[in-house]
């Protein structure tokens, strides 16, 4: 019979066995062509020698838990080699697979307010010009009501409320003040997702001094390698101080070493500080922030974000997803991140909205408690990198969704990496029984330069995707739609612009581009960086004439975006920036590798848009066992790097890694070379690349001005359309006796000249006019085609109030009198006084008016203050005020350009508002109730200036 011992013994090489088979099973799937041929062991290193990255050692835990019907802790996703994993399995904290979440709610339910409050956010700091005074204005009326709702390893969270954040954050300011910090000093954050990142971070504000997020090493071993390789972003900052774990005080000669001037803290050192002087207060235009967004070993690039420029970013957000203070934000993402940091954290702070938080580490072992956390919290808002809803694919099973409601998600974002239509619309099918609506879906587009969000859709569209001809792309540039999808290549649509944004699409000689033609992406906006932190190189390639360039490539479609590529040679791998200098540096130094000759790069999968990282080394060494010992040390190199082992590694031949005339590494050639399985390959001869390198100029000049001569074509014939549509309706519309006739004909040939020009026309609301009394209608004015939109979408005649300025030209005179305009003075007030009472008194006689209470327009974006005419006439006369909102004219001619574009344009038409009186207050009330219905539709934000 056997002992006990034995078969314990038994069981435990059973469980071992099935483990190593497991484990072997996945690094299969991932790494199929893996040149070490090494047995997998107890010892192996998950990284080094086995290539699992954080998603994949994420799938691991997976596919253990569903194996051997436990669930890990945490820590598990740390774990170094599968005895790490198997002594996780055989301990005391593995448990049951997969609890039923806690029946009591710990939702965030709002604390007892002040009277008539009813605790909750009423409003915004909309007059806040720092997160400072957001900070103040919220703690003035609700300083007990929760904001952060943190999970650690407990199933309950710990709660965070205004006040607590905020004693916190003035403890660590004063500690920082007596170590003799001063206003705009830099003080470095290297803090996991708790508590003390809340406090440290605003700490430093109420200091008045600038955060410097850097990512946390993902394991304790590393921190000694993560101090060293981070001494460049630090002394590029200036960094007087590094607040990090405790854990860091062991390694602090390190810091010495690499950024003398930067010492080390930790927050319960600087918690238990002394009072001292109070803290400086910062401005609307003093820097608020700095996020690298550069390699370590680089040349570090730490983007300038002013507290005007960071509330400027997070106010178009909250404006185009219509944030209100019922919502609930639910988040792992990075908060050294600007997702995580900005978008999901000061974002939520400055709305009033409680943010649930867990880290990312939890995601990364427990994917679907993101999921659990948003149906216990009624979440409304969340989203992750493409990659976090893969997870959630992965780790779904029938048993999972039971019970999940998903119901209150609105909005479920997807950005800070490329976006696959794939996992967004199998995302969408499978959580559909969880009641997720596939119109919470939104694909977004954003950078650091702008601080976080660029292109948003407004809430409620789901996921649009484009198919156009993969041939025709692929050979000119041209997105022509393609509904044969053996045909088609398709891009997922990032949205139009935020209010206040602008996007156009250039060549490469910086020319803007039309419609459907792919180029490089530039923007301009409130939130767009002044430039990098002392690094005026960098910072002056950044911008161009007056436009910021992404780095990116794409183009537009009836104003929305669609990414197409990527010109930096940044690789993104699970939502983090990879840098290939670092990586190429480190390689070049190892023995046996031609120094100068390594190219690192990304290879998109273009089913999932999840990028591999690719590294190409030079050599010499053909003995087969001193490759494998190369293959192992560029491996080892890679993760001492950047913590991800590389998906690839292709030992190629001398003069596989293409360079420029200057030596610089050509990376997109040679990633071209390597899709095409030419690395290392003899070059053709000389005069047959002379020939073909001939021919590709003359092609890309002849594509040049093929684009140029077609956008004149456009021009010509945009203005013919316009000048015959004009010379037409003199001839026939003019000389008609009466205006309703006149207008008629004005109307149809407006609407044949916006459709011959390529203006698509979308009228919504139009029911809402008034049949049957005169009414006052007033509409933004952003473009010279305002006129003709509105007379093209009108079905009734109306009489414009145009400069008196217009009625000094006969071109302008006799065409608008005809039409029955009305003049009316802008600079003299007694003059202007009696055109108002002229108004009147045609609204009196049964006549409709349109005016434009902006009076003017510019090139640059935003909805101006209205005059209070049209508001005063409408109430002394007793009529309604129709509010129409114009989109999209500005970018189809743009200020006072003489540049048509085709695309398309929107028209809002609101409900009549109802004077409530005939005085001053009335015509107030009216003025800003159409205010708000117009900024609301009109895609533009409130005007800067």
């Amino acid at each position: 019979m056997p002992r006990r011992d034995d078969n314990q013994d038994m069981a435990s090489q059973q469980t071992e066995q099935r483990l190593l088979a497991l484990l072997e099973g996945l690094v299969q799937e991932v790494q199929p062509d893996r040149h070490d041929t090494r047995p997998i062991t107890l010892a192996s290193r998950l990284d080094r020698d086995l290539g699992l990255d954080s998603l994949a050692r994420s799938e691991l835990l997976l596919r253990i838990e569903q194996a051997f019907g436990k669930r890990l802790p945490e820590s598990a996703l740390l774990a170094e080699t599968p005895g790490d994993l198997l002594q996780q399995l055989k301990s005391d904290t593995a448990q049951p697979p997969h609890p039923e979440p806690p029946t009591t709610s710990a939702g965030p339910t709002r604390p007892a307010a002040p009277a008539g409050s009813e605790g909750k956010v009423t409003g915004e700091p909309g007059e806040a010009d720092t997160l400072n005074a957001a900070m103040d204005w919220h703690l003035e009326r609700h300083p007990d009501l929760p904001h952060l709702y943190l999970y650690g390893d407990r199933d309950d969270p710990e709660t965070l409320s205004y006040g607590e954040l905020d004693r916190g954050a003035r403890r660590v300011a004063a500690a920082l003040v007596s170590r003799g910090v001063r206003a705009g000093d830099r003080i470095a954050l290297m803090l996991p997702t708790s508590r003390d990142y809340f406090i440290a971070f605003f700490g430093v504000l109420r200091a008045g001094a600038v955060p410097v997020p850097i990512y946390p090493p993902a394991r304790p071993a590393q921190l000694e390698e993560h101090l060293r390789r981070h001494g460049r972003i630090l002394n590029n900052a200036g960094a007087r101080l590094l607040i990090t774990v405790a854990e860091a005080r062991s390694v602090a000669h390190l810091l010495h070493a690499e950024a003398p001037h930067c010492h080390i803290a930790t927050l319960a050192e600087l918690d238990e500080a002394p009072e001292a002087q109070a803290p400086a207060v910062p401005a609307a235009n003093d820097l608020a922030l700095l996020q690298y967004t550069s390699g370590s070993t680089g040349d570090p690039k730490g983007v300038q974000l002013t507290h005007a420029q960071l509330l400027a970013n997070i106010r178009a957000m909250g404006q185009r997803l219509q944030a209100r203070p019922d919502d609930v934000f639910v988040s792992w993402l990075p908060l050294y991140h600007d997702m995580g940091l900005i978008a999901a954290w000061l974002a939520s702070l400055y709305y009033g909205i409680p943010l649930v938080v867990m880290s990312p580490l939890s995601f990364l072992s427990r994917p679907l408690r993101w999921l659990e956390l948003i149906d216990r919290h009624r979440g409304t808002i969340s989203g992750a990198p493409n990659f976090g809803y893969e997870l959630c694919l992965r780790a779904l099973t029938p048993e999972r969704m039971q019970g999940l409601d998903l119901s209150s998600w609105r909005v479920a974002f997807n950005g800070a990496e490329p976006v696959s239509a794939d996992t967004m619309e199998q995302f969408g099918k499978r959580l559909a029984p969880c009641g997720l609506q596939s119109s919470a879906l939104m694909p977004v587009y954003g950078l650091a330069e702008a601080a976080v969000g660029l292109c948003v859709a407004s809430p409620g569209r789901g996921v649009v995707i484009d198919t156009v001809n993969r041939e025709r792309f692929e050979a000119s540039g041209e997105a022509w739609p393609e509904s044969n999808p053996a045909a088609a290549q398709r891009f997922v649509n990032c949205g139009p612009p935020l209010p206040g944004y602008r996007l156009r699409i250039v060549d490469a000689q910086g020319h803007e581009l039309d419609e459907r033609l792919e180029g490089d992406i530039e923007f301009q906006g409130p939130s767009a960086t002044d430039g990098y932190f002392d690094n005026p190189e960098e910072s002056a390639k950044l911008r161009h004439d007056g436009w910021l360039r992404t780095g990116d490539r794409g183009y537009l479609a009836s104003g929305d975006l669609h990414i197409s590529g990527r010109l930096k040679d940044v690789v993104v791998r699970g939502g983090r920036n990879l840098y290939p200098y670092d990586i190429e540096a480190a390689v070049g130094d190892l023995e046996g590798i031609r120094k100068g000759c390594v190219a690192v790069f990304g290879n998109p999968d273009p089913a999932t848009g999840a990028e591999a990282l690719v590294v190409v080394a030079e050599t010499q060494e053909q003995d087969p066992a001193r490759r494998r010992e190369l293959h192992h040390a560029v491996a080892d190199s890679v993760v001492d790097i950047v913590n991800v082992p590389a998906d690839e590694i292709v030992l190629a031949p001398p003069h596989s890694v293409l360079k420029t005339s200057s030596g610089k590494i050509r990376r997109a050639a040679t990633r071209e070379h390597y899709r095409q399985g030419r690395l290392g390959k003899q070059a053709a001869p000389v005069w047959r690349q002379v020939v073909r390198l001939s021919l590709r100029a003359r092609l890309q000049r002849w594509k040049m001005h093929l684009g140029k001569a077609r956008y004149a074509i456009y021009y010509a014939y945009g203005w013919t359309i316009f000048g015959l549509g004009a010379a037409l309706f003199a001839l026939i519309g003019l000389p008609l006796p009466r205006l309703s006739w006149r207008w008629r004909v004005a109307r149809h040939l407006s609407r044949g000249m916006a459709a011959l020009a390529g203006i698509r026309l979308e009228i919504r609301g139009l029911e809402q006019l008034p049949g049957n009394q005169p009414f006052v209608l007033v509409a933004n004015h952003a473009s010279y085609l305002d006129v003709l939109i509105l007379t093209a979408s009108l079905p009734c005649a109306l009489r414009y109030l145009a400069k008196e300025e217009l009625e000094s030209r006969s071109a302008s005179r006799i065409p608008l009198t005809r039409m029955g305009a009305l003049f009316v003075e802008r600079f003299d007030p007694r003059q202007a006084e009696q055109d108002m009472q002229q108004a009147e008194h045609a609204v009196a006689a049964g006549d409709s008016l349109a005016i434009f209470p902006e009076g003017t327009f510019g090139p640059k974006p935003g909805l101006g203050d209205f005059h209070m005419g049209a508001f005063l006439t409408a109430a002394h006369a007793g009529v309604p005020v129709v509010p129409v909102a114009i989109e999209g004219t500005r970018e189809r001619l743009r200020g006072r350009e003489w540049r048509p574009h085709p695309g398309r344009v929107t028209l809002h038409v609101g409900a009549p508002l109802q004077p409530k009186g005939s005085d001053w207050n009335a015509a107030l009330q009216l003025k800003n109730e159409a205010y708000a219905f117009i900024l609301e539709n009109c895609g533009e934000s409130r005007h800067s200036g």
